[in-house]
This record gives structure tokens, C-alpha cells and sequence, in this order.
């Protein structure tokens, strides 16, 4: 009778296991649903249908992952699955949507603007699962960051650009996003906050500002705090505030070859 209940028990929690790894796949599956939505909105012209579906598919991408890691249900299969989630949703997507907001007056520029979004955003994809993922720091801007960006442009400015004179705006926009994801920029990661350590209650003050206004202008007000994380990497790095992720490594050689040197001479290294 015990060893009945035991493979009982044990069938059934195989059953929930595998229940429980389908779970973030759900949302990787809305992940896609809303990137292909995307683009059929964008295809009738609905631009800002367009748009929100793409910051929607942002916010399954970010549970899924979530999810997955509270469950410990994280597989080289979900990492894969949901790589390609991104390139739809926030690869083809985003770049289908710039062309026909502000890229269509140039076809032939407007098409190799966006294809170049495209391959950056895939690029940016290939070189996260080829490196480790417990960095602080993010190499290059991540592709949900820049298609974020274009989707939130569409929606503060829905009316596709008339006037060829904007076009070159739009192209710097789409190719600087482009760049900034293929770059070695470092981004925060926010991988190291500590939410269950004690912070001071003025914190706590400003998440309702931040709350206040987002109930008004929230559109603006996520333009404005992704605005800063984007140009973030690049201020810090030219005001010398955070070095480039090269400059580290150059400096751990260096760390390296001392050690070396101090071993031949007969030194022991002790950590600072």
C-alpha cells in the first residue's frame, strides 16, 4: 500500500513538472502572438495598435524568463525558443514598423535601414547566448531596448513622417539603435539589486512620483527613463565614469602578468 502511494506521488509530480515547464513557454508563445500581431497591424496601417502589441511582448518576455528561473524550470530549450521570439517580436517587428512610420518615402534606403535593425537585433540575440548571463553589464544595448525605442516614437508621434526633410532623422534613429545593439557598450543589467536589503523611505516616495505621473503622461514618461538608459552607457563611458568592458579585460591581463612577474621574484600575492 506504501509503495503505491509512493509511485503515485511520484507520477503526479512528474505531472506537475512537466505542467510547470510549459508555464514560461506560455509566455514566450505571447511573446510571438503579439510580434506577429505586430505586424499584421502594421501592414493595415494601424501603427499604434502596432506599437503597444510590441511593448506587450516586452512585458511576456520579461515574465517568462521570470518565471522560469522562480519555477527552476530554466532549459537550453526555452533559452533557444524564446531567442526566437525575439527576433519576431522585437527584430522583424520594430523594423517593419519604422519603415512604414518614417523609413517608406526612400524604399530602397528605408528597406536596408530596417534590415540593418533587423541583423543587429538578431546579432545582439546571438552574442547574449554565446556569454555568460551573470554579468552586471549588458554587452550592447538590449534588443528589447531598442525596439521599445521605436515603438514608443510611434506612439507619441503616430502620424507616419510626410515631409522628406525628417527622413534623415528617422534613418540616425533606427541606425544609431542599430549600432548601440552591436556595440561593446556596457548597459546595466540590474541583476545585482538588492530589493529585500533596506533602502531609504524617500525611495519609496519617488516609485509613487514615478507612479503619479506615469497615471498622466505615461507614454512620455517611459520615453523619458528609456531615453536614459539607452544614452546612459555612452555618457559614462566618455565622461570616464565606467570603463569599457575592453578596458577591463585589458586591465585583468595586466593584473595577470603582474601576478606572474611577483611569483617569479618570490612575492605571495594576498587579495586587497
Amino acid at each position: 500500500m506504501t509503495a503505491r502511494r509512493t509511485r503515485r506521488a511520484k507520477r503526479s509530480k512528474d505531472r506537475l513538472r512537466k505542467g510547470v515547464y510549459i508555464l514560461p513557454s506560455l509566455f514566450t508563445v505571447g511573446n510571438i502572438f503579439c510580434g506577429f500581431f505586430s505586424l499584421v497591424q502594421t501592414t493595415r496601417g494601424r501603427l499604434e495598435s502596432a506599437a503597444i502589441f510590441i511593448l506587450i511582448a516586452i512585458l511576456a518576455d520579461n515574465l517568462d524568463g521570470r518565471i522560469a528561473r522562480l519555477t527552476r524550470t530554466t532549459s537550453a530549450f526555452g533559452e533557444e525558443y524564446d531567442s526566437l521570439a525575439d527576433v519576431v517580436s522585437f527584430g522583424a517587428a520594430p523594423a517593419l514598423l519604422a519603415f512604414q512610420w518614417g523609413l517608406w518615402q526612400k524604399p530602397r534606403l528605408g528597406m536596408a535601414v530596417a534590415f540593418l535593425f533587423l541583423v543587429a537585433g538578431s546579432i545582439r540575440l546571438a552574442r547574449f547566448n554565446s556569454t555568460p548571463h551573470d554579468e552586471p553589464f549588458f554587452k550592447g544595448l538590449p534588443i528589447p531596448g531598442g525596439a521599445a525605442a521605436i515603438a514608443l516614437l510611434i506612439l507619441i508621434s503616430p502620424t507616419p513622417v510626410s515631409h522628406v526633410a525628417f527622413l534623415p532623422i528617422v534613418v540616425v534613429f533606427v541606425l544609431g539603435l542599430a549600432l548601440l545593439m552591436v556595440s561593446n557598450l556596457p548597459y546595466p543589467s540590474f541583476k545585482q539589486v538588492n530589493l529585500r536589503r533596506k533602502w531609504p523611505a524617500t525611495t519609496l516616495f519617488l516609485i509613487a512620483v514615478l507612479f503619479s505621473l506615469l497615471t498622466f503622461v505615461p507614454t512620455h514618461v517611459l520615453a523619458i527613463l528609456l531615453a536614459t538608459y539607452i544614452l546612459s552607457a555612452p555618457f559614462l563611458v566618455l565622461t570616464g565614469k565606467l570603463r569599457h568592458p575592453g578596458d577591463r579585460e585589458d586591465a585583468k591581463h595586466g593584473a595577470g602578468d603582474q601576478t606572474s612577474t611577483s611569483s617569479e621574484d618570490g612575492y605571495t600575492d594576498e587579495p586587497e
